[in-house]
């Protein structure tokens, strides 16, 4: 008979639910990657119109067509200049985004990530 003392370790099945968990947990991160990627690049975009100059004069088609050419560049495909929101109120201008990206993991399982973003530009 043996005593507790001389049990130690953890047996297959142990292993193999630790091994699962962590496989699971390293392909959900592979998954979701490309998409917070993706919203630095969005976030980087809307964020360098602060430096732009001018910026207040500019319309909202402008405003969007410049987006979406940066868009471009970077390799942005869940969203266009479409999507950005653009609200004039003063002497400030508001350009937000708000989206979500829909990733498959498993089969029929999908990882949901919500992104927004919002910078506020003074009118000159």
């Amino acid at each position: 008979m043996r005593t507790l003392q001389s049990q130690r370790g953890m047996t297959a099945i142990g292993w193999i639910i630790v091994l699962g968990l962590i496989g699971f947990f390293v392909l959900l991160a592979l998954r979701l990657t490309p998409g917070y990627l993706e919203y630095f690049s969005v976030a980087s975009a809307i964020e360098s119109l602060e430096k732009e100059p001018e910026i207040g004069s500019k319309t909202t088609a402008e405003i969007r067509s410049m987006l979406d050419k940066r868009f471009s560049v970077n390799d942005v495909t869940s969203i266009s200049g479409r999507d950005v929101k653009v609200e004039s109120q003063g002497g400030r201008m508001r350009i937000s985004v708000d989206y979500e990206k829909r990733v498959p993991v498993l089969g029929n399982i999908d990882a949901v990530a919500t992104f927004k973003k919002e910078v506020e530009v003074v009118r000159r």
